[in-house]
């Protein structure tokens, strides 16, 4: 089965001793790639490389993972079960220890997707309420002695939730509605005919502050990656016709309305209708997107939506960016550093393991 894929964005795990009785850790290091990935028999597991090609850790897992959240303190990151899982699984970061295998209520399973508070007290993810199909629901975790409890939920505001990321405030979460609504213990997509996707702005505390949405119905809002100024980016993929002019990148501008991202038609049809994982460089205002379905790693400028990059790449999968660029894996071939702090962007390739690469790709 292919990999489908995404991801985004970086940050750094801090020394603190705020929860849990975790010690301070040494001095910077080398930045840790977390993701999910296979071994060569098909067995799931969270893993934890250095970009030199060192492996820290490969935790045997019961179930395929799709994004990952370090914590933003502590040495631990949740690797987040892929739809319809009903796991996810609490890692510490620095040996791979299996800390919590955390299980959803038996009337809900998750989405793939979730963030944690800055305080790093709680931890909010997109889940579907199976006795409603469909409807969305933001599970409310508090993490305590290492452990994270179910506490609370807040209405999504719409199907199928995805991704959520942080506003810059730190306070307002953006949620992916994707609009399919699909049962439990299943991804068969339900309601095609009468999708609803959207973009939601939501304060934690789980009041409803905005809900855009795009004019295709069909055109489900899935991966997210925000600016430190507040530019929000999607990536969809279409439900519709292979033959449909569809765009499959949205914006929204501060201060301005959710809409399509200019995309050239050669770069939209390349997309195969796809689109997976989605980065922002902040210090290099750039934008990247992987699209699996079409091979292809796309960079544009942020701002003026010039088309920096459009390279070819088997099943690419998550993208995170770094000082020089964006990492990008691949769940068919070797993963690339591309480096684009010139106005030629420069591929090189990493000394990774080489395919089965999964979803998402987190930089800590």
């Amino acid at each position: 089965m292919k990999r489908r894929t995404l991801l985004a964005g970086g940050g750094v795990l801090l020394a603190a001793a705020t929860l849990g009785g975790w010690r301070l850790m040494p001095g910077s290091r080398q930045p840790l790639l977390l993701s999910a990935r296979d071994d060569a028999d098909g067995r799931h597991q969270a893993v934890g490389y250095r970009l030199d090609g060192g492996r820290a850790f490969a935790t045997p897992v019961a179930e395929r993972c799709h994004d990952v959240v370090p914590h933003p303190h502590l040495p631990l990151a949740l690797f987040v079960g892929r739809r319809p899982s009903r796991e996810s699984y609490l890692i510490d970061t620095r040996d791979g220890r299996l800390l919590q295998t955390l299980a959803t209520p038996a009337d809900r399973h998750f989405y793939g997707h979730g963030v944690f508070h800055a305080g790093g007290e709680w931890f909010y993810g997109t889940e579907n309420d199976t006795r409603e199909p469909g409807r969305g629901v933001i599970g409310v975790y508090r993490l305590q002695a290492q452990r994270l409890q179910r506490v609370a939920e807040h209405p999504s505001h719409g199907i199928g939730p995805h991704q959520l990321l942080w506003m810059p405030d730190g306070e307002t979460l953006v949620v992916a509605n994707g609009g399919i609504r699909t049962e439990a213990d299943s991804r068969e997509k339900m309601n095609l005919d009468a999708m609803e996707p959207s973009l939601v702005l939501l304060h934690r505390d789980g009041r409803l502050l905005a809900k855009e949405r795009l004019p295709e119905p069909m055109n489900s809002v899935r991966h997210l990656a925000v600016a430190s100024d507040g530019t929000v980016v999607s990536g969809q993929q279409y439900e519709g016709g292979p033959q449909d002019a569809v765009p499959l990148l949205a914006i929204k501008r501060p201060g301005q309305p959710f809409r399509a991202f200019p995309l050239g038609e050669t770069q939209r049809r390349a997309m195969n209708q796809y689109t997976a994982s989605v980065a922002i460089h902040n210090e290099l205002r750039l934008l990247a997107v992987t699209a699996p379905r079409g091979n292809r790693v796309l960079i544009w400028s942020l701002d003026s939506a010039e088309l920096r990059l459009d390279a070819p790449l088997a099943d690419c999968a998550g993208v995170a960016a770094i000082a020089e660029g964006f990492v990008v894996s691949s769940g068919q071939s070797r993963c690339r550093l591309y480096d684009c702090r010139r106005a030629r962007i420069e591929t090189r390739h990493l000394a990774l393991p080489a395919g089965l690469w999964d979803n998402h790709l987190r930089l800590a």
